[in-house]
């Protein structure tokens, strides 16, 4: 079977506290309890014949300029082949509790200049998970003014880099036709067991490993 993934690939998990999820910092095998886990372990398990390793690397609290400072030590030196990120979401937050807003095109800066690193010195490929939101409440729905211009620069720039794009907004705004928001989310944006179950199975599907 055709996959996204190769033999031996070494696959780097990057991001805020959605991938992040509670990885013991100790340990550089920890995976933490979320999608990230769930989707390393069933891939595993799926095809095994891969020999796949996985790192987490995701940091709680994250915006994609903060990703960019630490992307020396926790992404381009473990030299993965295949880097997933999924960042944005605290760049619209950080505007919202604590005033700190990051324009469009300093998110997207970051963003290019996280790809661009490891284009030049790895050889690599990307899985880019758009940022996404499951609003709770009316002052979450106003996020989305500040939200869905960085879901555009992630759908831009998974075209431009030739890499596989999640969909997470999407998908997840399909998902609260099945069950409400609070089925897949506890506060809009982290997300529950069913949320990272669903996050686990789109990365799987996404990339040729389906159940």
């Amino acid at each position: 079977m055709t996959t996204f993934l190769t033999r031996g690939d070494r696959v780097l998990f990057q991001g805020d506290s959605l991938t992040d999820w509670g990885r013991d910092r100790d340990d550089p095998e920890s995976l933490g309890h979320g999608w990230v886990a769930v989707a390393a372990a069933l891939a595993g398990a799926r095809r095994p014949d891969l020999g796949l390793r996985f790192h987490n690397r995701g940091v709680g609290g994250d915006t994609a300029a903060l990703v960019r400072e630490r992307w020396e030590a926790d992404a381009l030196a473990l030299e993965p082949t295949v880097i997933s990120l999924l960042v944005g979401i605290n760049d619209t937050w950080r505007r919202y509790d604590q005033g700190r807003a990051t324009s469009t095109e300093q998110y997207e800066d970051s963003y290019r200049a996280l790809l661009d690193s490891a284009r030049e010195r790895l050889d690599v490929r990307f899985v880019l998970v758009e940022p996404f939101l499951l609003p709770l409440s009316p002052q979450q729905e106003a996020w989305r003014e500040d939200l869905d211009p960085r879901i555009e620069v992630v759908r831009r720039l998974a075209g431009e880099y030739g890499a596989v794009l999640l969909e997470a907004d999407s998908m997840f705004a399909e998902a609260t036709i099945a069950a409400s928001a609070e089925h897949w989310t506890t506060d809009g944006v982290h997300l529950t067991p069913a949320g990272n179950g669903l996050l686990a199975e789109a990365w799987l599907n996404r990339l040729g490993l389906p159940a």
